[in-house]
């Protein structure tokens, strides 16, 4: 029986900022119900490569397929496609006139056509379930930074997105505020959420990754599952750059 369909894939993508190419001929394919973590230095590509997926920025070369439609072709209707998104990046990116409820319910309502009290009731719910419902009503300068991003989190899959990006996002976080939110990302992993994540974070990719890519100067430079990659991995350059982690 052969393999289902990549629901998300790139191919051949190249992006340049300027004179410096930042991704050079990625491919990359996602399976539905797949966890992906892109692992990599800082200025390897990563956070560029998420943003081009979901159309955040134009590409210079290549194709990205949504469910095997060409989304990258310039007749696409790129908002349309963001909102088959959810989308977690470094900063929180919270509205501050806005409240949680108000942030969370805003793409339900605004893009979705979500009627607001099926939002807000949707939107309690999911906050309830990270322990943030008492906070509704506040603005995200009353919340931690844990608090922040588990917000930015709920209002990410709040519209139910085919693919959720996750872009480094315990790395403007306190250590201690770490672990809460990877919790909620197990949490999302086991509900079988389809997941590609750049993180620094080596031992939560290996423990909840159906495959890691290592990302190196634009280019991939291996990739396979967790167990294969973190122990025996086939590239010297990988292993350089592991090895800043286990010395």
């Amino acid at each position: 029986m052969p393999a289902p369909a990549p629901l998300l894939r790139a191919s051949g993508l190249w992006k340049a900022f300027g004179e410096r190419e930042v991704l050079r001929g990625i491919d990359l394919e996602l399976a539905r119900h797949e966890v992906v973590a892109v692992i990599g230095a800082s200025g390897s590509g990563k956070s560029t490569l998420l943003r081009c997926l979901n159309l955040l920025e134009p590409i210079d070369d290549g194709q990205i397929f949504l469910a095997d439609v060409d989304i990258s072709d310039p007749r696409a209707d790129a908002n349309a496609i963001r909102a088959r998104f959810g989308a977690v990046f470094q900063s929180y990116n919270l509205f501050p006139h806005l409240s949680v409820l108000d942030n969370v319910t805003l793409a339900s309502r605004v893009v979705h056509r979500m009627p607001r009290r099926d939002a807000e009731e949707r939107a309690r719910t999911l906050l309830a379930r990270v322990g943030l419902v008492d906070k509704a009503k506040e603005h995200p300068d009353r919340l931690s930074g844990g608090q922040q991003q588990r917000a930015a989190i709920v209002r990410a899959i709040a519209t139910d997105p085919e693919v959720l990006l996750l872009d480094e996002i315990t790395s403007a976080l306190d250590p201690e505020l770490v672990g809460e939110v990877l919790e909620l990302v197990r949490e999302l992993v086991v509900d079988g959420a389809t997941i590609l994540m750049a993180t620094h974070e080596m031992g939560f990719a290996r423990d909840v990754a159906d495959r890691v890519v290592f990302l190196d100067d634009g280019v991939i430079v291996e990739q396979g599952p967790p167990a294969q990659l973190f122990t025996a991995p086939q590239h010297a350059r990988t292993r350089e750059f592991l090895a800043r982690f286990t010395a």
